[in-house]
């Protein structure tokens, strides 16, 4: 659980570098899509950590009734 932590903190601080750089692109942030992109990619990675946690909690217990 606490490499989930460490792993979801630092994945909000690579957005808040992203957002960072994205103002040079003015086009995006003007017409207002850089939110859209922002959430995107927010929920795919968001969907992608519940799979694994889910997939790793699964793997877990097959482990554990093989082992006993």
């Amino acid at each position: 659980m606490k490499k989930i932590r460490i792993f979801l903190t630092q994945l909000f601080f690579c957005f808040f570098l992203i957002s960072g750089h994205a103002q040079s692109q003015d086009f995006m942030r003007s017409t207002g899509k850089i939110n859209v992109v922002f959430g995107v990619i927010f929920i795919i990675f968001s969907g992608i950590i519940i799979f694994l946690i889910v997939l790793d909690r699964k793997l877990s217990k097959l482990e554990n009734r093989i082992n006993h």
